[in-house]
């Protein structure tokens, strides 16, 4: 468990501000700076520095950092694993974005407790951001992450491949044949929130087209995957997700896939978790029993598509 000192040292790092962090931590702000000073000496470096009227952790204060964002994780998976232990049940806590968590972690959970129901399995379901986030604080073990991530802060295991894709209503001029890039950009955009993978990873494809979200005629910002895929059925406007996400809908009919010219996207869900932990094979045996139980969920699958007229 780290001092109060140090607690102040992280708090500081995520507000990068001195009286925000007082604020926080209900204390005086030259309590902040003599906390800080007392690390600086005890360590004989300095943490931070001021660049450009901006608070920034110095290279020193990074691998601090690093170091106790790692002992506060394993002391909650450790308090965590004796709090489970007087119920003889093992407790795996871990978030997921909410393409994998509403779509792909279902069947896969379902697998996991068909083979051992003794696990109590507690997944939060939530933007990138927020979930690397509760990463770092240590109130996940690991997390499914789509999106771009910080592999030199992570250690990062790849869970699948799956296709990224344009869809919009089967009434839509778009439905009706091969487009262009750019004939996308006079239909109204509807999208995730600022902070999700899926957000991310289009805004950097616009870029790959020399384009941004300003391209478009309307922007519409919805949380909600089931409410973008109801409004974009209605004809609203169009969108980019996951295959996996709209297999049903595309299936059914109520969704259709906008052809784009020279457009192939896939990319990564990866595993995720603090870089060098102390329960890193810990969590390397949680991404094994992931691991089986989609390949299985898989299998199982095949044969009722199999069956589909």
């Amino acid at each position: 468990m780290i001092d109060l000192r140090h607690k102040t040292f992280l708090e500081l790092c995520a507000f990068k501000n001195y009286t925000k962090t007082a604020e926080h931590l209900h204390i005086t702000q030259p309590a902040v700076t003599q906390h800080i000073q007392y690390l600086e000496q005890k360590y004989n470096c300095k943490l931070f520095s001021y660049e450009s009227k901006k608070l920034t952790l110095t290279p020193e204060g990074e691998k601090l950092q690093e170091l106790l964002v790692r002992i506060v994780a394993d002391t909650n998976h450790f308090k965590r694993n004796l709090e489970s232990k007087g119920n003889q049940r093992e407790d795996i806590v871990f978030g997921a974005t909410l393409s994998i968590g509403e779509y792909l972690m279902p069947r896969v959970i379902t697998e996991i407790l068909r083979k051992n129901s003794r696990l109590n399995i507690h997944m939060e379901v939530g933007n990138s951001q927020v979930l690397l986030e509760k990463l770092q604080k240590g109130d996940l073990d690991f997390a499914l992450i789509e999106g771009v991530i910080d592999k030199s802060r992570y250690h990062s295991l790849l869970f699948s491949l799956e296709k990224f894709i344009p869809v919009c209503s089967p009434q839509s001029v778009l439905a009706r044949g091969m487009v262009d890039f750019s004939a996308i950009l006079q239909s109204s955009l509807v999208l995730r929130e600022e902070g999700s993978g899926t957000r991310e990873i289009f805004e950097n494809i616009l870029k790959q087209y020399n384009y941004s979200l300003t391209s478009f005629d309307n922007i519409i910002e919805i949380g909600n995957m089931a409410a973008i895929k109801k409004l974009v059925a209605s004809n609203l406007g169009i969108t980019f997700l996951y295959e996996i996400v709209v297999e049903a809908e595309l299936s059914n009919g109520q969704l259709a896939m906008i052809d784009i010219s020279g457009f192939d996207v896939t990319r990564e869900f990866n595993f995720v978790f603090l870089k060098d932990s102390v329960y890193a094979s810990k969590y390397m045996e949680y991404f094994q029993m992931l691991k089986e139980a989609e390949r299985a969920s898989q299998a199982l699958a095949k044969p009722i598509k199999g069956n589909l007229p």
